[in-house]
């Protein structure tokens, strides 16, 4: 294959996968680009070694995290992904403050929402769990729900209220809320609030805004049971998704079968970062919808 194909104005707004393999991945976000460390890509990579040289900006994890060329990088910059604004910036873990192979889920999380409006005749109310920057948010904002924002850390949450403003959505009725999710949950339940979809990327491990320990293994199960005590009487449905490679989408299926069994369908796959037709797709993360 030849070099990377010249990028015009039009494209520079948006996500694109350009390459993969040795253990790395080379990603466009809007105008930066960017190697980092892929597990998965246990492939060769495609483009020549002066093509992943280019790169703005390289992350590495021996030695611990660093990046090369982070002086390179603007301290903030905004991409669009499918119409929706984000605000992106390095951080000393590699991340960004988006994970774009949710593109998918964000546009049939706002497609849902919409035709749940239109259907039931009011705005769906959405809870985002472990909500992160916000993309699932913003989604369902975009799609007409009233959403409930839960995250344990103050500065994602921030982040995620301006990525909100950066969308024009801050008249929109979303409550933004810094809590271990457990512990929201159970509250929630005392108070006898309801949800029609509620939305969970719990990590594999994690710990809460007062140090309490998460571990996805331990932890799922009975945070499932307590979504499903939060369901309204007529429920759009959950959607599930998760990085914890032992976690397969046939996992994720059968934990939502199991917690509300045969009532509607269940939709699970694997989560891909993808670029142009001719680049290998990188799977990143299950998921598992629970439509009802």
């Amino acid at each position: 294959m030849g070099p990377v194909p010249m990028i015009s104005d039009s494209m520079h707004s948006g996500y694109e996968l350009l390459d993969s393999g040795a253990f790395q991945k080379l990603e466009r976000f809007g105008t930066v680009t960017l190697s980092r460390p892929c597990a998965q890509a246990v492939w060769k990579q495609t483009l020549p070694p002066q093509d992943w040289q280019r790169a703005t900006a390289t992350f590495f994890r021996e030695g611990g995290n660093q990046w090369r060329g982070r002086d390179r990088l603007p301290e903030t910059w905004e991409m669009d992904v499918d119409g929706t604004r984000f605000h992106l910036s390095s951080t000393d873990f590699g991340h960004l403050g988006i994970f774009p192979e949710q593109r998918d889920q964000w546009r049939r999380i706002r497609e849902v929402c919409s035709e749940y409006a239109k259907t039931i005749g009011r705005a769906p109310r959405v809870l985002n769990l472990f909500a992160y920057s916000g993309g699932s948010t913003l989604a369902a904002a975009l799609g007409g729900a009233d959403v409930c924002h839960v995250d344990a850390s103050k500065g994602m949450v921030d982040w995620a209220r301006k990525n909100a403003t950066l969308n024009q959505l801050d008249n929109k009725p979303i409550r933004w809320i810094v809590d271990d999710v457990t512990k929201f949950l159970e509250r929630e339940h005392r108070r006898e609030r309801q949800y029609d979809l509620i939305i969970l990327d719990p990590p594999s491990y994690g710990r809460g805004a007062k140090g309490e320990i998460f571990k996805i293994e331990n932890d799922l199960p009975p945070l499932l049971a307590l979504i499903g005590k939060l369901m309204s009487p007529e429920p759009l449905g959950v959607l599930l998704s998760c990085h914890t490679p032992e976690l397969t989408p046939l996992s994720l299926h059968h934990l939502l079968l199991q917690q509300f069994g045969g009532k509607g369908g269940l939709d699970h796959g694997e989560m891909q970062l993808r670029g142009a037709a001719n680049v290998l797709p990188v799977p990143s993360g299950s998921y598992c919808w629970w439509l009802a």
